[in-house]
C-alpha cells in the first residue's frame, strides 16, 4: 500500500500521477493518464496539484485569533484586491494561525467544483488540493520551473504562474521587491534551448525530466495551506468509519427492537399466565366457598377473608377453634369412626359410625362436658354392624 498518491491536473485537464512511500520517495516515474482503480484504493492519502494560474495567493494580517472568526473576516479584508464578487470565491487559510501575516488562497467556486468533478470522473477523491506553485521550495533565493509554455515562480513572499513570454517581466518585479536576496534557481523541463533571463539567475538546470517527480520531492509532507476546506472539505475518507458507525447503529436498533419484542412477548405470556392463575383461584374459591361467587373482589382477597372468617370471625370461635376442642374427644375412642364433618352458622355437624346407641350417647356426653361446647345427637340409624349417628356441636366463644 502506498503512503500517498500524487496526481497532477494539467490546464488542459489531462492527468499524470505517481505514488510515494512514507518518507516521500517516489515509488515510480510519472505515469500519464488516470491512475488505475486499485492504485487509488490502496493509497492512504491522495494529493492533487492543480493549475496555479487559477489560484490567487495573498497575505493578510491575522484579523482574529479564532480561525472561524478569521475566515468570516478574510473575504471583506481582501475584497479590494479581488476582481470577482466574494460570494463567487472560495477562501482557504492554514489550519493553524501562528504568524502575524496569514497566507490566503483564493479560487473561484465554479473552478474548484470543475476540478473536483474532473477528478471524481476518474474515481479520484483527493484529501488535499494544492496549487502547483506551493510544490516549489519557498526560499529567499527563489525557484523557477519552466514546463512547456508555462512558468512557475516562487520566492519567500511570492508564488505565481504565467506564460513563458511573461516570465521576464515578473522576474523583474519580484527582484525589485526582494532586492539582492532574489537569485532564483531555474529548472527547465522543456526540450527547447535554455532561456536568456534578466537579472541575477542562480543555477540553470536545462532539459530536466519529469516535473511531477520534482514536485513530489519537494512535498515531503502536505503544505499547511490547501484548498479543500469548509464546504469543500473531503468527507470520503471518513466513509469507512461512518459505515461502521451506521452498522453499529443498525445493530443497536435491531437489538432494541428485539428487546422490545421480547419484552412485549414476555408481558403477553405473563398476562396469560396471570389470567390462568386468576381463573384457577376462582375455581378453588368456588369449590371451597360457593357463597363467595356473588362477592366482588380479587380471588385471593376473598379467599383470605373467608379463611379468616372461618378461623376466628364467628361468635362461637370459628371452625378451627371448635375442631381443636372436639379433636381430643374423637381421638380418644377407638370404637367410633368419624365419617363426615359439616360446619355452618357456627355449628359443627359430625357424622359418626358407632357400634351401638349407648356408645354414640357417651360421645355426645363427653363432647358436652367440654367447656364452652354444647352437643346433641340429632340422628341415629341402625345399620348392619352398628349405628350411623349425627352429633351437633355448638361452640361458644373461647
Amino acid at each position: 500500500m502506498s503512503e500517498r498518491l500524487l496526481v497532477r491536473l494539467q490546464p488542459d485537464d489531462s492527468l499524470t500521477w505517481l505514488t510515494q512511500d512514507a518518507a516521500g520517495r517516489a515509488l515510480s516515474g510519472t505515469n500519464t493518464g488516470a491512475p488505475p482503480a486499485e492504485i487509488v484504493a490502496r493509497a492512504r492519502r491522495i494529493v492533487a496539484l492543480v493549475p496555479a494560474e487559477k489560484v490567487l495567493l495573498l497575505e493578510t494580517p491575522r484579523l482574529a485569533a479564532q480561525r472561524a472568526q478569521f475566515l468570516k473576516a478574510v473575504p471583506f479584508a481582501l475584497e479590494d484586491q479581488l476582481a470577482s464578487p466574494v460570494e463567487e470565491l472560495h477562501f482557504a487559510v492554514p489550519e493553524r494561525l501562528d504568524e502575524a501575516r496569514v497566507p490566503v488562497a483564493v479560487v473561484a467556486r465554479d473552478v474548484l467544483r470543475d476540478w473536483l468533478a474532473r477528478l471524481a470522473a476518474e474515481r479520484i477523491h483527493p484529501d488535499a488540493l494544492i496549487p502547483e506553485t506551493l510544490a516549489l521550495p519557498a526560499t529567499a533565493n527563489g525557484s523557477v520551473v519552466l514546463d512547456e509554455e508555462r512558468a512557475l515562480l516562487r520566492s519567500a513572499t511570492t508564488a505565481l504562474a504565467c506564460d513563458i513570454a511573461g516570465l521576464q517581466g515578473w522576474l523583474e518585479v519580484v527582484a525589485a521587491n526582494e532586492a539582492d536576496a532574489f537569485v532564483p534557481e531555474v529548472r527547465d523541463f522543456r526540450a527547447a534551448i535554455p532561456l536568456r533571463l534578466p537579472g541575477r539567475i542562480g543555477q540553470y538546470h536545462a532539459r530536466q525530466r519529469d516535473p511531477l517527480h520534482y514536485f513530489a520531492a519537494q512535498l515531503a509532507g502536505d503544505p499547511p495551506l490547501h484548498l479543500l476546506q469548509g464546504e469543500f472539505a473531503p468527507a470520503h475518507r471518513h466513509a469507512p468509519a461512518l459505515r461502521l458507525w451506521r452498522a453499529a447503529a443498525a445493530l443497536v436498533a435491531v437489538a432494541l427492537v428485539l428487546s422490545f419484542a421480547y419484552a412485549g412477548a414476555d408481558s403477553w405470556r405473563l398476562a396469560r399466565e396471570s389470567d390462568r392463575l386468576d381463573a384457577a383461584m376462582r375455581d378453588t374459591l368456588h369449590q371451597a366457598f360457593p357463597e363467595m361467587d356473588k362477592v366482588a373482589g380479587e380471588p385471593r382477597a376473598l379467599m383470605d377473608s373467608a379463611l379468616k372468617r372461618f378461623s376466628s370471625g364467628s361468635e362461637s370461635g370459628g371452625l378451627l377453634h371448635v375442631l381443636a376442642e372436639v379433636a381430643p374427644v374423637l381421638g380418644s375412642s377407638t370404637r367410633s369412626a368419624l365419617r363426615s364433618i359439616e360446619y355452618h352458622n357456627g355449628t359443627l355437624e359430625l357424622g359418626v359410625r358407632a357400634p351401638d346407641v349407648p356408645t354414640l350417647d357417651l360421645m355426645r356426653e363427653r363432647l358436652g362436658n367440654v367447656p364452652g361446647l354444647k352437643a346433641e345427637v340429632t340422628a341415629a340409624n341402625t345399620v348392619g354392624d352398628g349405628v350411623d349417628g349425627r352429633v351437633r356441636v355448638a361452640g361458644a366463644k373461647p
